[in-house]
C-alpha cells in the first residue's frame, strides 16, 4: 500500500477535472475505431491502454503448457505413451520432456496441445472433444508439474499484470496448508440442517489453519518479488501491481469437503486482509455441483451470518443451452443474488433464467457486477459475438467488467479479452475505460471509492481540486481502492497524451 501511494504522489499532480470527456479521450476513441479492423493495430494500441484490475483470475489456470513443461523438465518428468499428459518418474528416452523441445519438438508441440487448449482453438480435435472437456481435463494433464509451484506462478501472475498495464488484480488462490483439512472431512450426508452442527465441529480445526496458510502466503510472496526483481533497478512492471487473494471453495466434491472448503475460506478472509473474498469454482454442470446447488447457497448464507464482513463473488451461470437440460439454466444467477453475491463470475446463462428481468434489475440497483470472461466463454461453452449477454448486462444497468479466468490454459491475456470485446463485442474506447473503472470500483480493494456515489466524474471533495492537495494525500493514504482508482486515472491521463507519438509510431511502421 505505502509502495502505491508513494508510486501516485511522486507522479505528475494532475487536476481531476480530467475525467469528462476531453480531446485527448475523443483522438483516442477515433484512434480505436480506426483500428478496429486491423487486429495488429488494435493489438499494439489495446496492449499500451491502461486497464483497471483483473477480478476473475485463477493462479492455476493462469500458467501456460511451456512453463509447466520447463518445471516438468527441471523435475526428470515425462509424458505419458499417448503424450497425453505429464506424468512423474523414470520413462524411455523419447518420452522425457527435457530433451523433447529440441530433439522432437513435433511431440512437444502435440504435448502442450494435450494441456491446453490451443490445439482445440486452432481447430484441432473438435470432433472428438469439447472445448468444455478440453478445458476442465487440462488440470489433472498438467498436475505433477504445477504440485508445489504456487510462489513462481504467482511471480508469473504479477508479470503477467504488469505486461497488459492493469494497477490491480483479484487472485483466486487457495494455500496448500488448507488442503489437508478439506479433504480430511467425514464421509456422511450434508443437509441445511446439519450446517450449524458441523459450524461447532469444525472451527477450531479451521481457526488452526490461519497462521500456516499466513506464512505460506508470506513465503510466496517473498519469492515471487525476489524471482521479479522487486525493488531493484531492473524491477519487472509487476512489482507495481497490487494484487489480493480470492479463496475458492470446491463445489464437484462431497458436502462435507465442500463445506469445509468454504468454512476455510470465510476464516481466513476474516483473519487475513490480503484474501477480500469467497468464491465457489469447479464445472458447474457437474452432476454433484447441479444435485447439491441450493445446499452450497446455505452454507454461503449461514457463513456470511458468520462473518459479515467478508466479502463474496460467485461462479454462476457458467452454463449453456445444450450443455445441460434447459431446467438447470432457471435460476442458479439469482439464487447466488439473493445469497449474498456482490459479483457473478461469468453469468453466461442470464436470458434463460425464469426471473432474469427481477434479478438483472435487482443486480443494476446494488451494483451487483458481472465478471466477463470472453475468450472462456467461447472456448468452454461456445458462446461468443451476439449470443454473449455482455450487451444484455450493460443495456440493464448491470455493471460489467473484463477477466481473464485462466489465461494460460485458454492462451489468452487481459490485452486479448480487450481485442475480443471491440471485434466481437463492438466496444468503442470509452465503453472500455467504463469497464476498467467497474473493475476497481467494484472490487473488493480495502477503503472508499475516489468516486462520489458511483459517478464517474464526480471525485471526492477531499480530491475534488488535485491528487497531491494534503486532503487528497491523506484521503488516499486511507483507502487502498481510492488509490488504485486515482493510478489508473493518471494512467488514462497519460496515455491519452500520448497518442501522437503512438500514431507517428504506428504511421512510420506501416511506411
Amino acid at each position: 500500500m505505502r509502495r502505491l501511494i508513494s508510486t501516485l504522489l511522486t507522479t505528475l499532480a494532475l487536476p481531476l477535472a480530467a475525467p469528462a470527456a476531453h480531446a485527448d479521450e475523443a483522438a483516442a476513441s477515433a484512434m480505436l475505431d480506426e483500428m478496429a479492423g486491423n487486429a495488429g493495430r488494435l493489438r499494439v494500441f489495446l496492449q499500451a491502454m491502461p486497464k483497471g484490475g483483473d477480478l476473475h483470475n485463477h493462479l492455476g489456470g493462469s500458467v501456460y503448457a511451456e512453463d509447466f513443461l520447463k518445471v516438468a523438465a527441471a523435475k526428470g518428468m515425462c509424458a505419458d505413451a499417448g503424450i497425453t499428459r505429464i506424468v512423474p518418474g523414470s520413462c524411455p528416452a523419447e518420452l522425457q520432456i527435457g530433451p523433447m523441445a529440441e530433439k522432437d519438438p513435433f511431440t512437444y508441440a502435440k504435448l502442450i496441445d494435450a494441456i491446453s487448449t490451443r490445439g482445440f482453438q486452432k481447430g484441432i480435435g473438435p470432433a472428438l472433444v469439447s472445448g468444455h472437456n478440453q478445458f476442465f481435463s487440462s488440470f489433472r494433464k498438467f498436475g505433477p508439474a504445477a504440485d508445489g509451484e504456487d510462489a513462481r506462478w504467482l511471480a508469473d501472475a504479477f508479470a503477467s499484470a504488469g505486461r497488459n498495464n492493469l494497477v490491480y488484480v483479484e487472485l483466486m488462490h487457495n494455500p496448500d496448508s488448507t488442503t489437508p483439512f478439506m479433504l480430511s472431512a467425514p464421509d456422511a450426508p450434508l443437509g441445511v440442517d446439519g450446517i450449524a452442527a458441523a459450524y461447532k465441529r469444525d472451527l477450531p480445526a479451521a481457526q488452526a489453519l490461519v497462521a500456516p496458510a499466513i506464512a505460506e502466503v508470506d513465503e510466496e510472496e517473498a519469492f515471487a518479488k525476489k524471482r521479479l526483481g522487486c525493488g531493484t533497478k531492473a524491477a519487472d512492471p509487476g512489482c507495481g501491481v497490487a494484487m489480493h487473494y480470492i479463496y475458492s471453495a470446491m463445489r464437484g466434491l462431497p458436502p462435507q469437503v465442500v463445506w469445509r472448503s468454504m468454512l476455510a475460506g470465510f476464516v481466513l478472509a476474516d483473519k487475513d486482509p490480503r484474501f477480500v473474498g469467497v468464491n465457489i469454482v469447479m464445472p458447474e454442470d457437474d452432476p454433484v455441483a447441479l444435485r447439491d446447488y441450493d445446499l452450497h447457497m446455505a452454507m454461503f448464507r449461514f457463513l456470511e451470518a458468520k462473518y459479515p464482513k467478508v466479502n463474496v463473488t460467485m461462479h454462476a451461470g457458467e452454463l449453456a443451452l445444450g450443455l445441460v437440460p434447459p431446467k438447470d439454466l432457471e435460476g442458479h444467477i439469482g439464487k447466488a443474488v439473493a445469497s449474498g453475491a456482490k459479483r457473478i463470475g461469468h453469468g453466461v446463462d442470464i436470458a434463460y433464467e425464469v426471473n432474469a428481468p427481477e434479478t438483472l434489475a435487482r443486480m443494476a440497483r446494488d451494483g451487483i457486477g458481472v465478471e466477463i470472461n470472453l475468450t472462456s466463454n467461447a472456448v468452454i461453452l461456445g458462446v461468443e459475438g451476439g449470443v454473449h449477454p455482455l450487451h444484455l448486462y450493460r443495456s440493464m444497468g448491470v455493471p460489467v467488467m473484463l477477466s481473464t479466468d485462466d489465461e494460460g490454459v485458454l492462451r489468452s491475456d487481459m490485452t486479448n479479452e480487450h481485442v475480443r470485446a471491440v471485434q466481437q463485442q463492438g466496444l468503442h474506447y470509452t465503453d472500455l475505460k467504463e469497464l476498467a473503472r467497474n473493475s476497481l470500483e467494484y472490487s473488493f480493494a480495502p477503503g472508499a471509492s475516489l468516486w462520489a456515489d458511483r459517478r464517474y466524474g464526480a471525485v471526492v471533495a477531499p480530491c475534488a481540486t488535485d491528487f497531491t492537495a494534503g486532503s487528497c494525500k491523506a484521503f488516499l493514504a486511507k483507502n487502498e481502492k481510492a488509490t488504485l482508482q486515482a493510478r489508473l486515472e493518471m494512467n488514462f491521463d497519460r496515455f491519452e497524451r500520448s497518442l501522437d507519438r503512438f500514431k507517428a509510431r504506428q504511421g512510420a511502421a506501416g511506411d
